[in-house]
């Protein structure tokens, strides 16, 4: 039961937790508890528990006449409960008003002027009911502004002005008459509005001498609450990640049944904790695999998240606020959020274009943008996923009818994106498979100003997310590497797509799951490779690596074969530092694979030549840009402008590029020749396992040669 009066002290079972002690919300609730058992005096007395007033029951219904009897003969109840979302609002809105020095006295004594935020469009109403009912005097007859009702208006009474933020008159522009009348009159008003800089009328903000916001509840505020439900306080909080999740429509559901205070505090907790993302199932960051610089960076900023929880670092040192994610689908962009939110142990405000745009009208619409902005800044530390960000549309793209109705949309999004100083501890992820269509002005510092591109997992990376979607105790003992190799090209969404068909397969079948059914899945009648040539492309891979490895050409990373062909993936320096030296060393690894073929078997194949990406492209481009870009041939240090027919239109030049690729294929076969047992070692060892590790390489490699030398760690590149 609440205190008989607001000026008993507070029996706060976390009695530091806050600056404001318990007297003014207790005396909010005292009202509210009062205006609920007036109403339900006059429901009794108008007959609500009778037959007279009631048409649909029936006075001769013999059990109904029972419950009628034992109604009336039910002795008053001590404790009238409150309604939780009302008893919520009303602890809120006493410690915004508590906030602020004399404000209490004033609005009942005086005629201030006030806006209240309350962030989100779903308590407008219930702060409306609770304002009207403990802000002003109880002679003050409370007149609503929002519906032009001034004619009447005197000092005895007090104004509200109320908008929800939807609907053509949630601007400053609307309104302000109406606001000049009661200014005139000196009563008090009260603005509230999810946003009232943009959605209450200008003469109000500009008149305002109190702007206050709805704060978070807290745990002296959630016991209060509880015990204006149940007649007492819990004797212990709610964990306080959870408590932060708290949306006011939680309360009344997990309040409902509960009959005890320890009983409301474990209804919200399964209730919260069913929205808590990070508490639920899923993997973490640091067990996800194929993210690369982005998990690098989410990583980072959960590290960051945590110290800004623990209040170790400032919200202006903190440099992982936003984040533009970019790939194709099925990359695990979404995945992504989710587990940075896990790792960080915050919650995930997830939302998407798609979500904003299906309210019927503009203002809907951006109604919805402010809301989830809203809703993050009242979880905050939290992360905020939009995802198909290229749903909003670049300005400068737009055209025709749509234009003011896109530019209204894409405007409020940016002027949120660029408030970060106003959300602190709310990190936005945003998402897109179309990055080229994102606004340029989202890009820039304090918005989105990092971005990163997912790209498809690797070889190791995808035998990683074979194992997680498997689990531990299914094909333990497995290779997943086969499975990898096979499904080269494909995401981590195709995996899991994968390791769900061939499950429900065997399980059909009544069996155990096999490799073999995870590999039809993957191939779809696709064939591997047939043995002559599986054996001739791990001949020509590894000519690659042997080459690579005696020149010190960039770091090898691993060899492989798959149902397509093979391919060797070598780290090497990309930028304007290469010299003619750096450059012959790469014309004569790309020719290494076609040398070694014709070592071993006795002739190449076409496949060193086969498309524009192919060895043999690759290296004539080389000796090209040697002679016209680099300055570096024949012709001097000059930069010619290149085109499809220079070798014809340029005299001596398509002598010049076939004697640098002549020797670059001489320098090859005698490297090979040299080191012939290596060349046949490694290619055995590919043509065995399909895919050959760092690790791997450097052991066969340098026991057959001795270590490599003058590595160059930058870029990637890979050569078929």
């Amino acid at each position: 039961m609440l205190a008989p009066s607001p000026l008993l002290p507070s029996m706060d079972p976390h009695p530091h937790e806050g600056a404001f002690s318990d007297r003014l919300p207790r005396a909010f609730l005292q009202q509210l508890a009062q205006d609920e058992r007036k109403r339900l005096k006059a429901g009794q007395r108008s007959g609500a528990y009778g037959f007279g007033n009631d048409p649909l029951l029936d006075e001769n219904d013999a059990v109904e006449q029972i419950v009628v009897q034992d109604e009336a003969n039910r002795p008053e109840a001590a404790h009238v409960p409150v309604p939780a979302d009302l008893a919520a609002v009303a602890v809120m809105l006493a410690r915004a008003i508590e906030a602020e020095p004399g404000l209490v006295r004033r609005l009942r004594r005086e005629a201030p002027v006030v806006t209240l935020a309350t962030h989100v469009a779903d308590l407008v109403e219930p702060v409306r009911i609770v304002a009207e009912k403990c802000l002003f005097r109880p002679d003050a007859q409370v007149v609503e502004l929002s519906t032009g009702r001034t004619r009447d208006l005197t000092h005895k009474n007090a104004a509200l002005f109320v908008c929800d933020g939807v609907g053509r008159d949630a601007r400053p522009e609307k309104g302000n008459e109406v606001i000049g009348t009661a200014l005139h009159v000196r009563v008090p008003i009260v603005g509230i509005a999810p946003d009232p800089k943009r959605q209450l009328p200008r003469d109000l903000t500009r008149s305002a001498e109190h702007r206050i916001a709805l704060p978070s509840l807290d745990q002296t505020g959630l016991a209060l609450v509880v015990e204006a439900v149940v007649g007492s306080r819990p004797s212990r909080g709610i964990d306080q990640d959870l408590l932060r999740m708290i949306d006011i429509a939680d309360l009344p559901v997990a309040l409902r049944r509960a009959t005890s205070p320890e009983g409301c505090i474990e209804a919200l907790e399964r209730i919260v904790a069913a929205k808590a993302e990070y508490l639920g199932e899923g993997p973490a960051l640091e067990e996800l695999d194929g993210y690369g610089e982005a998990k690098t960076w989410g990583l980072a900023a959960a590290a960051d998240l945590q110290a800004f929880r623990n209040g170790r670092l400032g919200w202006a040192e903190f440099d992982h606020r936003g984040l533009l994610l970019s790939g194709p689908p099925g990359v695990g962009k979404t995945s992504f959020a989710k587990a940075l939110a896990k790792s960080a142990r915050v919650p995930l405000v997830a939302t998407s274009v798609a979500e904003w745009n299906s309210a019927d009208y503009l203002s809907g619409t951006l109604q919805a943008i402010r809301k989830i902005f809203a809703q993050a800044k009242a979880q905050a530390p939290c992360i905020l996923f939009i995802d198909e960000l290229d749903g909003i549309s670049d300005r400068g793209q737009i055209r025709g009818e749509y234009v003011q109705y896109w530019t209204q949309i894409v405007n409020l999004f940016l002027e949120l994106l660029a408030g970060v100083e106003e959300r602190p501890g709310v990190v936005v992820v945003a998402a897109t498979n179309h990055p080229e269509k994102i606004d340029p002005a989202v890009k820039r510092a304090g918005r989105l100003d990092r971005e990163i591109a997912i790209a498809k997992p690797d070889t190791t990376a995808l035998a990683q997310i074979f194992r997680h979607h498997l689990g531990r105790g299914i094909l333990p003992d497995a290779p997943m590497v086969p499975l990898a190799l096979a499904a080269r090209g494909m995401t981590g969404a195709d995996v899991e797509a994968f390791v769900r068909r061939a499950k429900g397969k065997a399980r059909r079948h009544d069996r155990a799951l096999t490799s073999d059914d995870l590999l039809a899945e993957i191939r779809q009648g696709r064939c591997p490779l047939p043995v002559g040539i599986r054996r001739r492309v791990a001949i020509h891979e590894a000519g690659h690596a042997v080459v690579s490895h005696a020149l010190g050409f960039g770091t090898l990373l691993n060899l492989s074969l798959h149902d397509d062909g093979g391919r060797v993936c070598i780290e090497v320096a990309t930028d304007g530092a290469a010299t003619l030296a750096d450059l012959e060393m790469a014309m004569t690894s790309l020719v290494a694979g076609r040398i070694a073929e014709e070592i071993e078997l006795g002739a190449g194949s076409i496949g060193a030549g086969f498309g524009p990406d192919s060895d043999l492209a690759i290296a004539t481009r080389i000796a090209r840009d040697i002679e016209l870009s680099y300055g570096l041939g024949q012709f001097g240090n000059v930069c010619l402008d290149s085109a499809a027919t220079d070798m014809f239109l340029i005299s001596g030049l398509l002598p010049s590029v076939a004697e640098r690729l002549r020797i670059a294929s001489d320098r090859a076969r005698s490297i090979l020749m040299e080191y012939r047992k290596a060349l046949q070692a490694v290619a055995h060892l590919l043509e065995e396992s399909g895919y050959l590790s760092r690790d791997e390489l450097d052991r066969a490699l340098d026991a057959r040669m001795g270590p490599e030398t003058d590595r160059c760690f930058a870029g990637r590149e890979e050569v078929r």
